[in-house]
């Protein structure tokens, strides 16, 4: 049985400055719904969800029980803060100050592993300063080189994983290392991360993340008069999030800190990295997305929608379906084919709003999503072919 560890307010309070950056990315991709505008956003979060993902793991085996890491995670927090600042202008005047930001993040991420994995942490603090400083360099350069700088970026985060499973498989970095507890290595704290924690982080910030979609409902409407279609076009919105928020927190939640459970600590990096990382990024977007479609939405709920809009209230639906059956296909619960096809029905929604009106496709996703639910709820929700794939999960190296 593992010792219990709860995410602490400080942790929270840390996750209510990242967020804020989605909130900018939700203003970006709102302000430039376009293939350029929708890259931006892609390429500025997934690099900025490594380091937040970098902190959640820091957590989990540092946590901020002394002053001295209580000041260096808000110092980080600051760092947060002045990327998410710079997001607007992050792939313009502001992108020097945003890889600055994104530097100091790393650094003190940095300084703070180095208390589990003493002189170990160059393994990943290497690649992490040569990511910021690709970022930063990108800040100097328009166009192309620019572009190329954020993807430099992204090559060496997929990379890092992979070096530093195979230096934790090894063991040379814990031969070098002065670990915190003795006797463990850089794999022993890899994988020896708290599954309760690790769950309850990542749904926190996922809750945080989906006030997003609430606010942007309130920023939509602005100085509108409260009027019944505005009043019912806010409901509906709130409809469509709110069953994606009953996807994951209550049919998901519960079973992946269970499968977390079982499954070995020296696999639990693996997992978490596919379930918590990969499969998480999309969900986080969706959301993001489905709040820009939103906020263009909400006072044209009666007109035909531009392409824009009904294509971010789609795709936004449909990529949060795509990572949500990433993340059950990681973890091994099911059944998939409901959320699969809800997906295909969500992308279908956009000539609804084409071609009729921004009401209509919020009509239209909520009854596809609230289909879907109905539809997995009729099975129960402990399956034999869970409990199977759950097994090899575990069991499977």
């Amino acid at each position: 049985m593992e010792t219990e560890h709860r995410v602490s307010t400080l942790e929270l309070f840390f996750d209510l400055v990242f967020v804020f950056t989605i909130t900018q990315l939700t203003v970006l991709l709102a302000d430039d719904l376009t293939l350029r505008g929708a890259g931006q956003v892609v390429l500025i979060f997934t690099v900025l969800f490594w380091m937040y993902g970098g902190y959640a793991h820091l957590t989990n085996q540092v946590p901020p029980d002394r002053t001295v890491r209580r000041v260096l995670l808000m110092l980080a927090m600051g760092a947060f803060l002045v990327c998410a600042l710079a997001v607007p202008t992050a792939f313009g005047a502001g992108g020097v100050a945003f890889g600055l930001g994104y530097l100091l993040v790393v650094l003190v991420h940095s300084a703070l592993y180095t208390q589990a994995h003493g002189r170990g942490v160059l393994w990943f603090a290497l690649p992490n300063a040569l990511c910021a400083l690709s970022v930063t360099g990108a800040g100097f350069f328009d166009g192309v080189p620019a572009w190329g700088l954020w993807m430099l970026a992204l090559l060496l985060q997929f990379a890092t994983p992979v070096v530093v499973q195979r230096v934790a498989a090894s063991g040379a970095a814990g031969a070098g290392a002065e670990p915190e507890a003795p006797g463990q290595t850089v794999g022993d704290q890899l994988g020896g991360m708290n599954a309760a924690h690790l769950v309850e982080r990542h749904g926190l910030l996922l809750i945080i993340v989906f006030g997003e979609s609430v606010i942007a409902i309130g920023i939509g409407v602005g100085s509108l008069p409260l009027s019944p279609g505005i009043a019912g076009g806010a409901f509906l919105a709130l409809t469509v999030a709110s069953a994606m928020w009953w996807m994951y927190f209550v049919r998901d939640e519960g079973r992946a800190e269970g499968v977390f459970e079982r499954t070995p600590p020296e696999r639990r990096f693996r997992l978490a990295m596919v379930a918590y990382y990969y499969a998480f990024l999309p969900m986080l977007l969706g959301i993001a997305v489905f709040a820009a479609g939103v906020k263009k939405t909400i006072g044209h709920l009666g007109e035909h929608l531009h392409t824009g809009p009904a294509v971010a209230l789609a795709g936004g639906v449909a990529l949060y379906l795509a990572g949500d059956l990433a993340f059950r296909a990681a973890l091994g619960i099911g059944p998939a084919r409901y959320r699969a096809a809800a997906l295909v029905l969500s992308l279908a929604t956009v000539p609804v709003g084409t071609g009729w009106a921004g009401a209509g496709q919020l009509v239209a996703l909520a009854c596809v999503l609230v289909g879907a639910l109905a539809a997995e709820g009729r099975r129960s929700p402990a399956e034999p072919a869970e409990g199977a794939a759950a097994e090899a999960v575990t069991g499977s190296g």
